[in-house]
Formats: structure tokens, C-alpha cells, sequence
């Protein structure tokens, strides 16, 4: 081959690049769909039973049914009607009064037109002594005192929770694919040529006077040797580079765990 005869670009057009590129997109493409099965598997080996039964965690914690109630020193105890009165239609207005605050009590006719009692509604804070006002002509006494503090109260609850709301769905998506591909030729003529030329001679005289003779042989050599070569250097390298990232939670699966979550039950232990 010579160096007129070489074209680059029937170098390049011989390179396969439908598969050299192609095959790297196809494999990213197969990849994706690996992703997503792997997703439905995921789905439905860890969030559904054979049946297709959703697969529940249980979990029991105490659950606060009454708060603490703190114990206090001057505090309206109790109220007592020493004089229910009459003519009333509807409950006279209680007020009671002291060196504390905050204390509160309603009455109650019980279908009479007299005060029948009085209930604290807030024994109020601070207090050595209270005073409790009536309209009209009803009255009643008040008692101060110490409260114990009341402890609060625990019940045993149990909640049961679709495991699927609890785990990270993996769903893996192929963001971004780059493929570097470096097609290198390098293409060498080499000419060589070698020539040998010699001559060789012999000469022979013979004298034999008044006359005489002579020879003469003579030889030549000739030699020449040309060599041509021509060398082609192909280097190929390709990167193929793939980021992936999490995806977003497609819009039936996030309406599934909406429905899952709606599933949430809390009740009192056994």
C-alpha cells in the first residue's frame, strides 16, 4: 500500500460505532428496567404478604388518659349553702374572694327556686381564707385547704403501622449518561533501497618480440534492492459514564401509602 492510496477516512468509517456507542445506551436502558423491576419486587416481597395482605408493625406505648395534677396549699376546698334562699328562676352568679386567685364555683337549684349547691369549678391558688358571695339572698361558706398532688394516668395503647410507611422505597433512576469514545490512527511509510555496483578486471599480456599479444577479460556487477512498507496504528478508548440518582415517588405509590397511612389504628392493649 502507498501512502497516495491511504485514506483516514475509510479508517474511521470501518470503526463500528453503532456498537461501540450504541452498546453502552442499550446497557444504561437495560439497567433502568433492572431499577424499576427491582422496585416491584422490593414492593411486594417486603410490603405485602402472599395473599396480598399489607404487612403490619405492631407497637405498644403508654398513652397518657389523664394529666398530672399538682398538689397545692391554699386551694377552695369545698363549698357549703348555709342559707339556699328563695325566688330564684335561674342559678345566681357565685363569687368567691380572698387573698388568692383564680377560684371558681357555679350553683345549682335542682328544680327549686332555693341555692341546693354549690360546685367548685376551680379551687384557685394561694388562699388562707375565702369568702363566697350569692346574689340575692342565698349564702354559703367556703373551706380552704391542702390538695395532694394527683398522679397521671397511663393506659397501654397498641398501634399497628404499614411497614411500607416506615421503609425508603428505592427508586433508582438513570439522571445522566456520557459516553467519551478516542478512535487514534496513525499511518507510517517506510522506503528502503540498497545499491551494489562492482567491476572486476583481468589483464594477461604476452610478449614475443618482434611481435606480441595481449588479453584482457573484464567483469561488472550490478545490484540494487528497494523496500517499501507501510504501517497503520489503530488505538480505540472509551469511558462510559452513568449517574444515578434517587427518583421521585411516582404518584399511584404515593397514593397507595396515603391509603396505608389512613390504616393507622391505635387501641388499647389487651
Amino acid at each position: 500500500m502507498s501512502l497516495s492510496k491511504y485514506n483516514p477516512g475509510q479508517e474511521l468509517a470501518s470503526i463500528d460505532f453503532e456498537s461501540m456507542i450504541g452498546g453502552p445506551l442499550i446497557s444504561v436502558v437495560n439497567a433502568q428496567a433492572q431499577a424499576s423491576m427491582s422496585s416491584v419486587d422490593f414492593i411486594q416481597k417486603v410490603g405485602f404478604t402472599e395473599d396480598k395482605e399489607p404487612i403490619y408493625v405492631s407497637f405498644k406505648y403508654p398513652k397518657q388518659v389523664a394529666p398530672y395534677q399538682e398538689g397545692n396549699i391554699g386551694k377552695v376546698i369545698s363549698i357549703d349553702v348555709t342559707n339556699g334562699g328563695s325566688g330564684y328562676t335561674e342559678p345566681p352568679i357565685v363569687t368567691i374572694a380572698g387573698d388568692g386567685t383564680g377560684a371558681t364555683a357555679k350553683a345549682f337549684l335542682d328544680g327549686t327556686d332555693a341555692v341546693q349547691r354549690i360546685e367548685i369549678e376551680n379551687g384557685g391558688n394561694g388562699f388562707t381564707n375565702a369568702t363566697v358571695t350569692v346574689v340575692g339572698d342565698a349564702t354559703a361558706d367556703a373551706t380552704v385547704g391542702t390538695v395532694q398532688g394527683i398522679p397521671a394516668k397511663f393506659q397501654e395503647m397498641q398501634i399497628e403501622v404499614p411497614i411500607l410507611t416506615m421503609l425508603p422505597i428505592p427508586f433508582i433512576r438513570i439522571d445522566e449518561t456520557t459516553v467519551d469514545f478516542n478512535a487514534k490512527i496513525n499511518s507510517v511509510e517506510s522506503r528502503n533501497v540498497e545499491t551494489e555496483a562492482g567491476v572486476k578486471g583481468n589483464l594477461t599480456l604476452k610478449q614475443r618480440w618482434p611481435g606480441g599479444s595481449a588479453r584482457l577479460n573484464v567483469s561488472a556487477s550490478y545490484k540494487r534492492k528497494s523496500q517499501q512498507g507501510f504501517n497503520i496504528e489503530k488505538t480505540y478508548s472509551m469511558a462510559v459514564h452513568v449517574k444515578a440518582v434517587q427518583d421521585e415517588m411516582p404518584a399511584g405509590m404515593e397514593k397507595l401509602l396515603g391509603i396505608l397511612e389512613n390504616a393507622i389504628v391505635s387501641t388499647p392493649a389487651a
